[in-house]
């Protein structure tokens, strides 16, 4: 199965206003299509599956920071692991620091870097706080809304899982890739918080969305 929405290359993402730091389309293309996996909490064998996409993500563009921080966020995220356990992944989060200070970063890509190094290190409140600082000016960035959610998830926040998402709700028009998605987020968030009968309005809209997308 292809993907229904073409992955977005370099200029793509400069007109949604969130510009990644590579000069690579490939790069841009795989670092879309890994985020658009883990969104939809799918393998995704048309794309190439996580896994996969993430080994040519990094060999399209091995100095692409934001594709460190996806790759390092997605293990912390996927196994609730830390530095202080896991020797291979502290390696890791070096080498992504370590680059993040050889490129000419936007502040968006810097605090994406401090945030999966924060969360590496143990300290989830202050990578919300992270997140939350990147949502406040990019409130369409859904990789800094996606990391969020799912630490506070982590953390058993429920009201701020859901005030994220609400902050931003309004800034998700149908044209914004995964805009779809978003609610279900959202939805998810009503429902911990027992506000079932908008959860279930927006639970509604979203499977229908994303059935006829």
């Amino acid at each position: 199965m292809a993907a229904t929405v073409p992955l977005r290359d370099c200029q793509a993402w400069k007109d949604a206003r969130l510009p990644l730091s590579t000069t690579s389309n490939e790069a841009c293309r795989l670092f879309d299509a890994t985020l658009t996996q883990y969104v939809k909490w799918t393998n995704d064998q048309g794309l190439g599956g996580i896994e996969g996409c993430l080994s040519k993500l990094k060999a399209a563009d091995p100095t692409f920071a934001m594709g460190h921080a996806i790759a390092n966020g997605l293990v912390l995220i996927g196994t609730g692991s830390s530095v202080r356990l896991d020797k291979e992944l502290d390696a890791a989060v070096k080498t992504m620091v370590e680059i993040s200070k050889t490129q000419p970063l936007t502040h968006r890509e810097q605090l994406h870097v401090s945030a999966v190094e924060t969360f590496a290190k143990g300290n989830f409140p202050k990578a919300c706080e992270l997140w939350e600082q990147i949502l406040q000016d990019h409130p369409t960035d859904m990789l800094a809304l996606k990391f969020s959610h799912d630490a506070y998830f982590y953390l058993g926040y429920q009201e701020q899982m859901r005030d994220s998402v609400a902050r931003v709700y309004p800034f998700w028009t149908p044209d914004i890739s995964l805009s779809s998605y978003v609610k279900g987020i959202y939805s998810f968030g009503l429902m911990e918080t027992n506000l079932y009968d908008q959860a279930k309005k927006l639970a509604k809209e979203a499977t229908k969305h994303t059935q006829s997308g």
